[in-house]
């Protein structure tokens, strides 16, 4: 494995990080708009805290989906291929989730409002989990031949243990979505978006509890890196705490970050397991290393040289632009 197949490895890594930190408080928000606001005053609200930002977090995906092809085409065609139905779902739940806060701006009757808020939260809920169950059932290891071709039926991708990891990314998303909400928030919505994360951290870490037992049965994760995947999920749990103390002390920040954090865990605690191997395979030989996955040396050469040019512009836009509309948006009423 060379540096540079190394280095590539990482960036996609911190692509889909960068992903799951940004548009996983846009999938909470989201969920939020028929899960948490009380009537259209607060969804009109709600909307708005993400509303100059959700189509510009979508970018992280698209960037990560663009660098896995052009990096490793033989990761790219095994995922997208053998994960084809999966990929095809999550991309309807998220047109829809977008043409969702247009076409509601645009509705006349509360019928049609009414739809197309819906519409945005189970679109929201859907992406979210169809994502954390296509990780999680990718990391069990899956029917792969030695060309990379996955053969898989129904249960190489719904069974318990991506079920869960399913369950797990949307809560985790919701909650972040409901920090997010504290941040943006003031009065009433953020009253009870603080309520709400106080009551929902407990179930979290129980399903993080169940989520490592299953972890630990169905990957080879704790055989092969005992000591960093154990490290993962302690930090996992840790920030969860710190969340869960944020929502209790009423740190708003703190929560932010940490929920943030767990989602980011998530995947290094992924990527880290899949290391060397890009994909697993039931049968260990016919696993696809990096090594073996990646483009040319001139290609990845290049690839940097290009990344490097324009990733501190890019980062420099983000930072500007959620600076610019960081102040709170005032609830309409005082409820708790």
């Amino acid at each position: 494995m060379t540096n540079l197949q190394l280095l590539w490895f990482l960036l996609i890594g911190v692509l889909f990080s960068g992903f799951f930190f940004l548009e996983g408080f846009d999938f909470g928000i989201g969920m939020s708009i028929r899960f948490f606001a009380k009537d259209r005053d607060e969804r009109d609200v709600v909307i708005q805290t993400i509303g100059p930002h959700w189509d510009g977090n979508e970018v992280w995906l698209i960037t990560a989906g663009g660098a896995m092809f052009a990096s490793f085409p033989m990761w790219y065609a095994s995922l997208f291929s053998g994960y084809y139905i999966v990929l095809f779902l999550i991309l309807v739940a998220l047109i829809f989730r977008g043409v969702s806060f247009e076409f509601r701006a645009n509705m006349q009757t509360d019928t049609w409002r009414n739809f197309w808020e819906w519409a945005a939260s189970i679109s929201s809920f859907c992406a979210a989990f169809l994502f954390g169950m296509m990780f999680t059932s990718m990391i069990q290891g899956v029917p792969l031949d030695g060309q990379g071709n996955i053969f898989g039926s129904f249960t190489t991708y719904v069974n318990w243990f991506s079920l869960v990891g399913g369950v797990a990314v949307s809560l985790l998303c919701f909650i972040h979505g409901l920090n997010f909400l504290r941040l943006k928030t003031s009065g009433g919505l953020r009253e009870r978006a603080q309520k709400w994360s106080r009551i929902l951290y407990p179930v979290l870490l129980a399903g993080e509890v169940v989520f490592v037992i299953l972890l630990f049965l169905t990957t080879d994760f704790f055989t092969k890196k005992p000591v960093t995947t154990w490290s993962i999920l302690i930090a996992l749990v840790i920030f969860t705490l710190i969340a869960w103390w944020g929502a209790i002390a009423s740190h708003d920040w703190a929560s932010f970050l940490a929920s943030g954090l767990s989602l980011i865990s998530v995947v290094v605690l992924i990527f880290n397991g899949l290391f060397p191997r890009v994909m697993i395979g039931k049968d260990n030989v016919n696993s696809i290393l990096i090594k073996n996955a990646s483009s040319s040396p001139y290609t990845l050469h290049l690839m940097t040289i290009i990344t490097f040019s324009i990733l501190p512009i890019v980062l420099i836009y983000f930072i500007w632009s959620y600076w610019v509309f960081y102040k709170r948006l005032s609830s309409p009423k005082q409820t708790a």
